[in-house]
């Protein structure tokens, strides 16, 4: 089962989340906040946006990976680097189908 895990920095105290897959592999990313409330309302944002038209997918220096925008063009999210486009389409359809009902745990 995926999960949110949410963390603060010890080199910029800021908070940030990753959405870990059931496998512990991190599928996304999200920005530095200066709350852990902010953190909190991206995750939510991430949750409420997942719908493959809310993905940009990029390809860059030979590695594939992609953009999760909010409905105001936003990014909330960014996936992990990926050698193939299979695998990184697989990273989307991953956040899609787990992000909306995944857990979150705090590493603050």
């Amino acid at each position: 089962m995926s999960k949110f895990q949410v963390y603060k920095s010890a080199a910029n105290s800021q908070f940030y989340y990753r959405l870990r897959a059931g496998n512990g592999e991190i599928i996304q990313s999200g920005e530095g906040y200066t709350t852990k409330d902010n953190c909190l309302k991206g995750i939510a944002s991430v949750k409420a946006n997942c719908r493959l038209e809310r993905f940009d997918k990029t390809f860059a220096a030979s590695q594939y990976g992609f953009n999760h925008k909010a409905l105001n063009g936003e990014i909330i999210g960014r996936g992990e680097k990926y050698t193939t486009s299979t695998s990184r389409d697989n990273g989307i359809n991953a956040v899609i189908r787990e992000a909306p009902n995944a857990p979150i745990e705090d590493n603050t």
